[in-house]
């Protein structure tokens, strides 16, 4: 089929997959379409938010959904890389036997990747960019779609190893999770203090994710869409003529060129989930706050200020 019948199919299948996904995960819609859309586009998200907002549950849903694999790993102070790439033992053969650890799985949650140390954290992004691993010497690959949603707590700073900002980088979105409201809340306790339970149905294959993943690759961008996503990442940049007052001012150090890239993919992901064959400024505005935030390192004045990352992000528009 045509890549305009096959947009519309993905958009039929996008809407039963939130409806499905809406079963389980009262509200949320926001993070729901981000997560989606880092998974179509093929990247992998970092997740902010207060323990509680049931960011477990939301990835579970959403591996069920989309009929893939779901592992999750507990990142802990005493992890090592083997615990979760695999180790090789010896069987009762006298052979080394490759025993596969819990990377291996199509969607990954990587609970508090700030509680383990850098070496762990290494082992965790050498497969989110390689999508395959090391071990002893010897290169296994990891079935595609392969997709890592990294969960950060926000609250509790001692003990923790922030992600450096190279390693950031590597996470196409971060988005934050609120706390629900009040009447989203009611229905979230109504709904979990009962007896029922909800199946939630796989409506994806994997190959299906791979195809739609390389159908948004092939959806065309004017070069005026492109030149605006870029110039908007050049702006971020404290020490670029085009950077506004706010950037010069609060901004230490701005976003690099993976930033003009995420834009791009997850603004065409974003067009095709709303039915459209190709992306405007619209769509390169809507994913702008998940791929720049975590992207752009605020100084001491913007802390001291109260200046937030969207109030800079929002400037550039």
């Amino acid at each position: 089929m045509g890549d305009v019948a096959a947009i519309e199919q993905f958009v039929k299948q996008y809407k039963s997959l939130k409806n499905e996904i809406a079963k389980v995960i009262i509200g949320q819609d926001e993070v729901v379409n981000q997560i989606l859309i880092s998974i179509f586009s093929g990247g992998h998200s970092l997740l902010v938010g207060v323990p509680g907002l049931a960011k477990t549950l939301m990835v579970n849903t959403i591996s069920q959904a989309l009929g893939l694999d779901f592992k999750r790993i507990q990142f802990t102070p005493d992890l090592m890389p083997s615990d979760i790439l695999g180790s090789e033992i010896l069987d009762e053969d006298r052979h080394f036997k490759f025993i596969k650890g819990p990377i291996f799985s199509n969607i990954i949650l990587a609970d508090e990747i700030n509680r383990t140390p850098p070496k762990t954290q290494a082992a965790l992004l050498e497969a989110m960019q390689e999508r395959a691993v090391t071990v002893a010497g010897h290169h296994y690959k990891l079935e595609l779609p392969y997709f890592v949603l990294a969960t950060q707590n926000p609250i509790e700073q001692e003990g923790t190893y922030p992600l450096p900002e190279a390693q950031l980088d590597r996470f196409m979105f971060a988005i934050n999770l609120e706390y629900p409201s009040f009447k989203e809340e009611v229905e979230v306790v109504k709904a979990t203090t009962n007896d029922t339970q909800v199946k939630v149905k796989a409506l994806f294959t994997a190959q299906q994710i791979i195809d739609f993943q390389h159908l948004i690759r092939r959806i065309p961008v004017a070069d005026n869409v492109i030149e605006y996503a870029v110039a908007m990442v050049g702006k971020t940049r404290p020490n670029s003529d085009a950077a506004p007052e706010i950037v010069k001012t609060y901004i230490d150090w701005g976003a690099g060129p993976r930033a003009s890239q995420n834009l791009i993919l997850a603004a065409k992901t974003h067009a095709a989930t709303n039915g459209k064959f190709s992306p405007d400024m619209e769509d390169v505005q809507a994913v702008a706050k998940s791929i720049l935030r975590h992207r752009i390192i605020k100084n001491y004045k913007a802390e001291a200020e109260g200046v937030t990352e969207e109030q800079v992000i929002e400037s550039l528009f």
